[in-house]
């Protein structure tokens, strides 16, 4: 009788290439260089944008420059959400809601692009970072550390109570 020379399996528990944390902040930093890149593309070059990526209606650059701030200004939060996890629930929220605005307007003029194509593409591109981002707010949110404050975390704030060796009038 020949014996058989395979082993035995064992089972083994595998442990995902990335924890959430580190998936979160990765997807945060990705976020905030794509609205400060954007930002800056709006700022520097409003023509090339408008012909680029917003084909709809007449073009103003001024009202470029000025959405340009407030992509600028989420990219920027969404930074020092990298750094600090206590900020990332917040901006992903604030960027969440943002992108899900942005999709709704693009629906509504979803006709209005030229070429006709690059109003659905947006559109669906739009909705599909925003799935992407409500992911990442899920996530970030789930993870305890972030929740926490950060004198929490960090340090302990003074007290306003009385130093033991005081006494009190």
């Amino acid at each position: 009788m020949q014996q058989s020379s395979r082993q035995p399996r064992l089972a083994v528990r595998r442990q995902p290439y990335v924890s959430a944390a580190e998936l979160v902040r990765a997807g945060v930093a990705l976020l905030a260089a794509y609205s400060i890149v954007l930002a800056l593309f709006m700022a520097i070059a409003p023509h090339a944008f408008y012909s680029a990526v917003g084909p709809f209606g007449a073009r103003n650059d001024h009202y470029i420059r000025d959405t340009a701030t407030f992509s600028a200004a989420i990219g920027l939060g969404l930074a020092v959400a990298v750094r600090r996890a206590a900020w990332r629930v917040p901006m992903l929220a604030v960027a969440g809601t943002q992108f899900a605005l942005h999709s709704v307007n693009h629906l509504v003029d979803i006709d209005r692009a030229h070429p006709a194509w690059t109003g659905y593409f947006d559109f669906f591109s739009l909705a599909l970072s925003t799935v992407l981002i409500a992911g990442l707010l899920r996530l970030a949110a789930a993870d305890k550390s972030a929740s926490a404050s950060p004198s929490a975390r960090a340090r302990k704030e003074p007290s306003d109570e009385p130093h033991p060796t005081t006494q009190a009038p």
